[in-house]
């Protein structure tokens, strides 16, 4: 069991951008949708896009050094609620090998505690319908699924 103590949360970096495509591409639909290892310019450019808006946050978790799990926090304006802010939590990944220690939870608190301090009121997430596991670990971490979810590709 890894010792939560050990891990530290951060903002990602560009030099983490490599290891960032394996955590996406270290999952089931993943797998068929990233470029491991690539130098495409399409990630450099969305990286550089995610770091430089101040509604965007991709969150690491480093244990000794090495980035082992990672989500973008997204943060919405919006005028419903009251005008309240939210916070999207989207792309949770943790290292496969690692999982099931508890560090999807730890990401995901670090996540909320970024939300409170933005005062945001409302923390969301989609998922994938196939991802079962997942809707298991969300449930268990306090979320409702209590909203029906729409994409197009334009």
């Amino acid at each position: 069991m890894i010792d939560h103590e050990k891990l530290t949360p951060r903002r990602a970096r560009i030099g983490d951008l490599s290891r960032l495509l394996e955590l996406l591409a270290d999952d089931t639909l993943g797998k068929n949708r990233e470029a491991i290892g690539s130098s495409e310019a399409c990630y450099v450019q969305a990286f550089n896009a995610i770091d430089s808006d101040i509604n965007q946050y991709l969150l690491v978790g480093e244990l000794e050094g090495r980035v082992i799990a990672m989500l973008q926090l997204t943060f919405i304006p919006g005028l419903s609620r009251r005008g309240a802010l939210r916070a999207n939590i989207e792309a949770v990944r943790v290292d496969s090998g690692l999982r099931g220690q508890g560090i999807g939870s730890w990401l995901m608190q670090q996540a909320i505690l970024l939300a409170r301090e933005r005062n945001c009121g409302l923390v969301q997430l989609t998922s994938d319908k196939s991802r079962a596991e997942a809707h298991r670990f969300y449930t268990r971490l306090g979320f409702v699924g209590s909203h029906e979810g729409f994409k197009l590709k334009p």
